[in-house]
């Protein structure tokens, strides 16, 4: 099971996709923005309906689901006002809040202009635009290396995606104390009797050396851990100039 990847696997509607593609999309939809897709029991029919007729973008869908009845009372109506905005970043934008100033801008937002103004400030933004444009799905993608993207985004990114089948139910904000207090964010081994057994799960991680660019046969390095090792780990390659490629779970 790929957690991470350098090159997540863009779901793009493109003239030519098929009905069969379409279904596909839709799910990787609604499993972005509400999570659960295998457990969704309620279907935005006439938005389905207009995306199928190009009458909308995938943006534009996207921009319904959030705004839907359905993503309200999983969110916003039972979750606090941060946990709802860390989760806005993570469903529409693929990544977690930066900063105590984004999240006091996303507070603002939503306090002068409302609930729609809200959801419209992450997808009507440059970096909605710049990194999933019209018609791709939006995706995690704050989990490999990036130019200008600090290390402790991965572990906060983590701690979002953490227990893909329940995390999001969680009412209180998850990063909160972190990010306001601009404090490091550890990868936390789950719970006792969580789903995930940290001692059971290891993880392959690949990277380059900073100076292979592009990467040759001689500056890849892989390495296997542990869970409790990961955060180590991803932190020493970042220290000594090195760039991930990946991080996938292995038996």
């Amino acid at each position: 099971m790929s957690l991470w990847a350098i090159d997540s696997p863009n779901v793009e509607l493109r003239p030519n996709t098929s009905e069969s593609e379409l279904q596909t999309l839709i799910r990787a939809v609604y499993k972005q923005v509400l999570g659960n897709a295998h457990l969704l029991d309620e279907r935005l029919a006439t938005a389905e309906s207009q995306l199928r007729d190009r009458k909308i973008s995938v943006r534009e869908f996207v921009n319904t689901v959030a705004k839907s009845e359905l993503y309200q009372s999983l969110f916003f109506s039972s979750s606090s006002q941060y946990r709802f905005i860390e989760l806005n970043f993570k469903h529409l934008l693929g990544r977690p809040p930066a900063d105590q100033a984004e999240i006091s801008e996303h507070v603002r937002i939503y306090n002068e202009q409302g609930y729609d103004a809200e959801i419209e400030s992450y997808i009507d933004s440059e970096e909605y635009q710049k990194s999933f444009g019209e018609n791709i799905v939006p995706y995690v993608r704050s989990t490999s290396s990036q130019i200008g993207i600090k290390n402790v985004t991965f572990n906060r990114t983590f701690t979002l995606l953490r227990g893909v089948a329940s995390s999001d139910s969680a009412r209180k904000a998850k990063l909160i104390s972190d990010v306001g207090s601009n404090l490091p964010t550890s990868i936390k081994a789950p719970a006792a009797g969580s789903s995930v057994n940290s001692t059971s799960k290891r993880f392959l991680i690949k990277a380059v050396k900073g100076s292979a660019n592009p990467p040759t046969r001689l500056g890849k390095l892989e390495y296997v851990v542990n869970y409790n090792q990961l955060s180590g780990q991803v932190q020493n390659i970042h220290r000594t100039g090195g760039k991930i490629i990946s991080i996938t779970e292995v038996a």
